[in-house]
């Protein structure tokens, strides 16, 4: 009996130990697939896991997006959290492991090598602290790209943009023949957050953001690419780029692709797990959606290529509130088992693993756009630790509000900085 098999006899024997001795246990688990196909494979692979472990009871609860960020904080604060949660990773996930919240994972991982080396090192990346692990990947390997309605580009002969001036030329296009050349729902900030940091990216490339992130020599939230990507929102803005009212839209009631669905908005700047909520909600619009990456710079310093989103995208962490940690865990690996995977496939979701058999063709183009990305940056809003993500979200609404200018958001972002970044 090798290792990996010693560990699931060691940890079968446990649970089974623990079932008798105190009877049936609750594990409590809340993440935020609301959508049916991400709820359903979810659900099923829970059922499994009931099954192989007879006395464990998972209590699922599912949660919008934006509220679980509110639910999940609230809960950590008063020191009753779920077992299992799912959570973004970067400097929110940190701020619950300084906590002393969050189980590390590591010692799992080291004695369960045959599920730790499924997945891609990277996919690991934005729940490791110190070279501890407190999160597993993922629902999806994901990327913000630009969805756009195939139907009404070839109407009007339109192509996709691959630089700056020709998306300007498109909106302009676009918004002559009366089709809002963007859907955005922005009322919870994040989804414009998309376009800021790509023009970050575009105008001087990931090193403006990890220098002043890290309070490098030199780095700081003013550094002149955030300033210039904030002008060239503004320029989106003000050539009427997005579909009236966005800054008060909901995305999480799917406010911006009713507007790709009406054909009041032609495309859609967002993470590729938008393609699964299309093929759940409407699966005859979805096969006239296709995708292109954002645009390049002429003058910027970022290579076309570079992507904004995340290898893993929702992680599962366990709780040091939770009694049971070996079922937790198993609990987990079961939600990202063969049958999980294959599942989210069918969904067209692209888990983070070394060797993952994808036929269809566009989720081919979004992993190769992934793989070949030189620089794959993780969201911003995840990246950064609580108070200066919100500060973020809230700058970037105000720039496209017009209620505040590039150089007073990225000055306000730098003070905070300086006070809070070490």
């Amino acid at each position: 009996m090798n290792l990996a098999q010693r560990f699931v006899a060691a940890t079968a024997f446990g649970l089974a130990a623990t079932v008798l001795a105190q009877g049936p246990q609750v594990i409590a688990e809340w993440d935020i697939q609301t959508q049916p196909g991400g709820a359903r494979l979810i659900q099923d692979a829970q059922a499994r896991f009931e099954r192989a472990h007879p006395g464990f009871k998972v209590q699922r609860t599912q949660i919008p997006n934006d509220a679980y960020k509110t639910k999940l904080k609230i809960a950590m604060g008063a020191n009753e959290p779920p077992c299992v949660f799912t959570s973004w990773g970067g400097g929110v996930l940190r701020e619950y492991v300084r906590a002393g919240q969050v189980v590390d994972l590591s010692f799992y991982l080291a004695q369960d090598p045959a599920f730790r080396d499924r997945f891609l090192p990277s996919a690991f990346a934005a729940t490791t602290t110190q070279g501890k692990v407190y999160g597993l990947p993922g629902e999806n390997t994901t990327a913000a790209v630009i969805y756009y309605n195939t139907e009404i580009f070839a109407r009007f002969g339109l192509t996709p943009p691959k630089t700056w001036s020709e998306l300007m030329k498109l909106v302009e296009a676009l918004r002559a023949r009366d089709v809002a050349p963007f859907a955005l729902a922005n009322k919870a900030k994040w989804p414009g957050s998309m376009y800021y940091m790509y023009l970050v990216d575009r105008v001087g490339g990931p090193e403006p953001f990890r220098k002043a992130l890290a309070r490098a020599p030199g780095g700081s939230f003013a550094d002149p690419a955030f300033v210039e990507a904030g002008k060239y929102l503004q320029e989106l803005v003000r050539a009427g780029a997005f579909a009236q009212g966005f800054n008060g839209l909901d995305y999480d009631v799917g406010a911006s692709r009713r507007l790709l669905y009406s054909g009041k908005a032609a495309m859609e700047l967002m993470g590729s797990w938008e393609s699964s909520n299309m093929k759940n909600e409407n699966p005859g619009f979805a096969k006239k959606m296709d995708f292109f990456p954002f645009p390049g710079l002429a003058r910027g310093k970022g290579q076309a290529g570079n992507v904004v989103g995340s290898v893993g995208q929702n992680f599962y962490s366990v709780s040091t509130a939770c009694k049971t940690p070996d079922a937790a865990y198993k609990l987990i690996t079961t939600m990202f088992d063969d049958e999980s995977v294959q599942a989210r496939l069918q969904d067209k979701r692209l888990v983070p693993l070394k060797e993952l058999a994808v036929t269809d063709a566009a989720m081919q183009r979004m992993m190769k756009l992934v793989a070949d990305a030189p620089n794959v940056q993780l969201w911003y809003d995840q990246e950064l630790p609580p108070q200066l993500a919100e500060l973020h979200k809230d700058t970037v609404q105000a720039l496209f509000g017009l209620s505040i200018t590039p150089e007073e958001a990225a000055q306000k972002m730098e003070a905070l900085a300086a006070q809070i970044l070490k």
